[in-house]
C-alpha cells in the first residue's frame, strides 16, 4: 500500500452545470422578487398589503418593469436549460423519484423534531424531494403567468388559460409567495446543514 498517495477525492454532488444554473437562479430569483414587490407596489391585490420601499427594487414602475423583464428572460433561459438538462442525464429521476406520501410525512415529522439525517448529501429525503419537484412546478407557472400579465393581447390565449388577466395575477402572486417561502427554507437549510452549501459551491 502505498501511505504517500493521495487519498480519493470524495465524489461529486452537484455536477457544474447544476451548480451553474442554481447560483443564475438565485439571482434572477431575488432581483425578480424585488422587482416585482415594486411592480405590485403600483397597483396592490390586497389593500392591506404594499412592500416597504427599502426591499424593493427599481424605484419606481417603469424602473421596476425594466429589471424585472431581463431578469426574467434571465431566469427563462436558465430553467430552459436547468430542466433539459434534468431530464436528459437523468438527474431528476434519480434525485426526485418515487415520492411516497407516507415517507414524505414520515420525513416531515422527524425534520420538524430536528431527527432528519443529512448525512448523505448524494441522497434526497422525501421532503427535499416533493419540495424540489414543486418548486420547479411553481417556476414554470410563475414564468407562463407573467407571460400572460405581460402580454395579454399578443398572447391571449395564455391568459385565457389562467382564467383572465386579474386571476393571472393572483396566480403570479401566490407563486411568487412560494418562491419565497422555499427560498426562507432553503437559506435555513443552508445554514443548519452548512456542507450542503459547501457542495452548491465545490460540486463536492
Amino acid at each position: 500500500i502505498d501511505i504517500t498517495a493521495a487519498p480519493p477525492s470524495s465524489p461529486a454532488i452537484h455536477p457544474l452545470w447544476v451548480r451553474i444554473t442554481h447560483w443564475i437562479n438565485a439571482i434572477a430569483m431575488l432581483v425578480m422578487i424585488g422587482s416585482g414587490w415594486e411592480i405590485y407596489n403600483a397597483s396592490p391585490l390586497f389593500k392591506f398589503l404594499t412592500f416597504p420601499s427599502s426591499i424593493t427594487l427599481g424605484g419606481w414602475l417603469a424602473g421596476a418593469l425594466l429589471w424585472h423583464f431581463a431578469a426574467m428572460w434571465l431566469l427563462v433561459v436558465n430553467l430552459v436549460v436547468y430542466v433539459t438538462l434534468g431530464f436528459a442525464t437523468g438527474r431528476f429521476r434519480k434525485k426526485l423519484l418515487p415520492i411516497h406520501p407516507g415517507a414524505v410525512i414520515a420525513d416531515a415529522r422527524a425534520a420538524l423534531a430536528f431527527k432528519l439525517s443529512h448525512d448523505d448529501l448524494t441522497v434526497y429525503n422525501s421532503v427535499q424531494r416533493v419540495l424540489y419537484a414543486g418548486i420547479i412546478a411553481v417556476a414554470i407557472v410563475i414564468v407562463l403567468s407573467g407571460l400572460a400579465i405581460s402580454k395579454p393581447v399578443q398572447l391571449h390565449w395564455l391568459t385565457a388559460v389562467f382564467g383572465g388577466y386579474d386571476a393571472a395575477r393572483y396566480v403570479h402572486f401566490f407563486c411568487m409567495a412560494a418562491i419565497v417561502g422555499f427560498l426562507c427554507v432553503h437559506v435555513l437549510l443552508a445554514l443548519l446543514v452548512p456542507k450542503s452549501l459547501r457542495a452548491m459551491v465545490t460540486g463536492r
